[in-house]
């Protein structure tokens, strides 16, 4: 089964990198056509100030001027917008697919929520990193460099977090019944 998972994350980068272009290219129309929906305005309306706040938590100790703004936020002089788009629904899509293959076995229900728990909050952690990270080179370096970041190399991050949560999950965590 353990082989069994990492295939699958390595699936899932080939595809991630085989579409990304495509998704990259197209991802503005996907964008104006998710906004006319009821679950977006959601997004936009509770969790989109929420991660904002905690971005901004993130930079207190670096002592940059930062305010919440509607539609993301204002770090130094710098206008950050922040999207549904932005806040890693992606990667808890991913880490789903990984839990359906890599809880395959004789695991205790116990050992196997610890996992889940584990997972989410480390998925939701690395998410806010990497936007944390995105925004940072948005203010230090340019807007056009935090795009590529977050287009590209954002799932690199990802699929590198799948590959070290799974093998801290089966060694120190999943216990065989």
């Amino acid at each position: 089964m353990r082989k069994n998972t990492f295939l699958t994350i390595f699936i899932l980068a080939a595809i991630i990198l085989s579409v990304l272009p495509f998704v990259t290219t197209f991802n503005e129309l996907l964008t104006r056509i998710a906004e006319n929906t009821r679950f977006y305005q959601l997004i936009e309306t509770y969790l989109v100030p929420w991660e904002v706040k905690l971005i901004g938590v993130l930079f207190l100790p670096f002592n940059f001027r930062f305010v919440a703004i509607p539609g993301g936020m204002m770090i130094n002089d710098t206008y950050v917008r922040l999207s549904w788009n932005c806040l890693g629904w992606q990667g808890f899509l991913l880490f789903a697919i990984t839990l359906w293959g890599g809880l395959q076995g004789n695991y205790s229900k116990l050992s196997k929520v610890e996992a889940i728990v584990i997972g989410i909050l480390g998925t939701f952690l690395i998410n806010l990193a990497r936007i944390a990270f995105t925004s940072l080179l948005a203010v230090r370096r340019s807007q056009l460099f935090a795009l590529l970041f977050h287009d590209y190399f954002a799932a690199f991050v990802f699929i590198i977090w799948l590959i070290i949560y799974w093998t801290f999950v089966y060694q120190f965590v999943l216990k065989e019944v």
